[in-house]
């Protein structure tokens, strides 16, 4: 089975509050390792689309990547918004963490599925929204393309961290490529607190989407497939 779980935010010092989005964050991270392995079992896939760990480099991420690590099934990892310890996809594959594959201008073949997908960046309808911010939404849009483009000619699920979402709640240019490519799964996460606000989930233009956002769905992996 393939499930997913985005923004794990996991500290190892203890000393990153995540409480700010709300209570439903307290002891989220004992919860995230109890709720993983009732679920999930040895032969399963989990996708983390994104802010896996608070560290600031690779060194003091492999602690949380270590965790994860031992957790039951295999991952499949890509990069969030907060994962300034993301380096060069050869340094984090040296790690030789065992159950883990990273996502980044590549894919993935699971149960009959290409796994492919991009971190995605906030939407142009932002009302800060920068020249700076249009170069990274383009970037990304074309990592999306080069991901779809390396995977083979299986069913299809795109991971984002960012929604693919504008801020009028329609959904963007990161959709219209999915829905171009007979994508049959979106997933995506980043939304806390009053982010989820912004959430746009179902069956649209034949794309199955859904938010696995760690706070919206109770900290527990849920099941794509």
């Amino acid at each position: 089975m393939i499930y997913a779980l985005a923004d794990l935010h996991l500290d190892y010092t203890n000393e990153k509050s995540m409480e700010v989005f709300g209570s439903n964050w307290e002891n989220y991270q004992e919860r995230i390792y109890n709720n993983w392995d009732k679920i999930v079992g040895p032969d399963d896939t989990v996708l983390i689309p994104g802010d896996i760990s608070w560290a600031m480099d690779l060194d003091n991420a492999f602690v949380d990547l270590k965790k994860i690590d031992e957790l039951n099934g295999k991952k499949i990892l890509m990069k969030g918004n907060h994962d300034y310890w993301w380096s060069s996809l050869n340094k984090i594959n040296n790690l030789d963490l065992e159950s883990m594959s990273f996502l980044q201008n590549n894919s993935f073949t699971v149960e009959g599925y290409d796994i492919c997908g991009t971190r995605g960046w906030i939407p142009r309808d932002h009302k800060e929204f920068s020249d700076h911010d249009e170069k990274v939404f383009s970037r990304e849009l074309m990592r999306l393309k080069n991901s779809i483009k390396a995977s083979g000619d299986n069913k299809k699920i795109v991971m984002l961290h960012y929604p693919p979402i504008n801020q009028d709640k329609s959904l963007n240019e990161f959709y219209d490529i999915c829905l171009n490519n007979n994508v049959d799964y979106l997933i995506y996460g980043h939304l806390h607190g009053y982010g989820h606000n912004l959430i746009q989930e179902g069956n649209i233009g034949d794309i199955n989407i859904r938010c696995v956002a760690g706070d919206y769905i109770d900290f527990t992996p849920v099941r794509i497939r």
